[in-house]
């Protein structure tokens, strides 16, 4: 044997433990190809029995199932996965009647990819793996069919949603309305303009509860002039009107310029940005008791009762620490206005936590890289990614009574108050 070579044995058990793993992605490939055909089927199934009858004047069926497409490999989580594809002849219902083409959602003809592996690629280009590393990282979680997604498919895809991402910065909001705003603004360690450091996020509630991406731009820190920007183009784009309420840290330049765009929106402080920064004066010994102090303020269940834990918490600390107090008092008209609106919004409008949460998955992925290329791709990374995040964003808890809070009806502790 020479010198400085090393020769690795494999255990048997390694071996079969290698093999078993093999079986076990083997089976569960057939398991997810078998039930992509059984969940196409009942798709094709459903279309026939909604159009099946649609005959000619001699009483033939018009819409009617014609074999399979060729078969073709779908990439996916689990590797590369063989589908056949119903074909469904219906071109001359089509002609007769008003019936559409069949086109499977969960199948789309000339998919080759899952959309779960669009979802890998802006995640690894962000995490920071260079375009020409993309093969084999690829391969590594994709299987070794993933070697096909090249460094100028990559490329190619980038520049796509880069075009997706100028359309989204443009796209027409008349008619839109958004009760709710959460509002902040994000920084990252990867590639800005030096004087632009700075993501600005707004995430909106819809009218039917929907939460919804509604801006994301760089700024410069978070400059009442930056967010003016921001507010003055979703207003040139159609948007008539405010939220009638906006959550977000009390350090932004944003609550200036929403004054002069949209005047009559309410403002609410986000708790958890709030809490942060009180608990950043104090010394650590003391920040237990008083992050209790703070939770018995936000969580009272009635305006008054907060009242009482805010001027308690006063009288406690306002000696020792006071620029903690402080750090409390300045937002103070802007601390209850959550009061004013449903008590099943309160958990969503005492903070600012879907942008957090949605962000806390951007930042962990872009915490070690130190950059993404240019500022369009910094961009179209972060705004890709919260577009994936926002597929599985639920419905705002209680939304059924967005129509009263829109029709201004008043709320007192939460509570609907009828009209004298």
């Amino acid at each position: 044997m020479k010198k400085g070579i090393k020769i690795r044995e494999v255990s048997p058990e390694t071996t079969g433990a290698v093999k078993a793993r093999d079986v076990i992605e083997d089976v569960l490939r057939q398991g997810a190809r078998a039930m992509l055909a059984e969940a196409v089927q009942a798709e094709v199934d459903a279309y026939i029995e909604q159009y099946g009858n649609v005959r000619d004047s001699e009483g033939h069926k018009l819409v009617v199932r014609n074999g399979y497409h060729p078969e073709r490999q779908l990439l996916t989580g689990l590797g590369l996965i063989a589908v056949r594809q119903p074909r469904i002849d219906g071109r001359k219902a089509r002609d007769l009647e008003d019936v559409p083409a069949y086109s499977s959602a969960l199948l789309p003809r000339y998919a080759r990819r899952a959309p779960s592996v669009d979802t890998v690629v802006p995640a690894l280009y962000l995490k920071g793996i260079s375009t020409g590393d993309f093969p084999s990282a690829l391969a590594a979680l994709l299987g070794e069919g993933a070697k096909n997604l090249s460094a100028s498919t990559v490329t190619r895809l980038k520049a796509v949603w880069e075009q997706e991402y100028s359309a989204w910065l443009k796209r027409d909001l008349i008619g839109k309305r958004y009760v709710y705003f959460w509002v902040d603004g994000i920084y990252f360690n990867i590639r800005l303009d030096d004087d632009r450091a700075c993501i600005l996020v707004i995430v909106g509630v819809t009218e039917d509860g929907a939460k919804e991406l509604v801006a994301l731009h760089d700024g410069i820190r978070e400059s009442k002039a930056s967010w003016k920007e921001v507010l003055l183009d979703m207003k040139a784009r159609g948007l008539e009107a405010g939220p009638l309420l906006a959550v977000g840290d009390g350090s932004m330049g944003f609550w200036a310029a929403l004054e002069e765009v949209f005047p009559l929106t309410r403002q609410q402080r986000c708790w958890l940005h709030k809490t942060v920064n009180i608990l950043d004066k104090a010394p650590k010994s003391v920040q237990p008791a008083m992050k209790r102090a703070l939770f018995d303020i936000c969580m009272a269940p009635s305006k008054e009762e907060a009242a009482k834990a805010y001027k308690r918490f006063i009288e406690v600390y306002a000696d020792r620490y006071p620029k903690a107090v402080e750090c409390l008092t300045k937002d103070e008209d802007q601390l209850f206005t959550f009061y004013d609106f449903p008590k099943e919004h309160w958990i969503s409008i005492r903070t600012t936590n879907p942008i957090e949460s949605t962000f806390a998955t951007v930042r962990h992925r872009a915490r070690r890289t130190k950059g993404c290329g240019s500022r369009m791709a910094t961009l179209t990374m972060a705004w890709k990614l919260v577009m994936e995040a926002g597929k599985t964003w639920h419905a705002l808890h209680g939304y059924k009574q967005l129509p009263l809070v829109i029709k201004g009806i008043r709320f007192v502790n939460g509570e609907q108050q009828m009209a004298a």
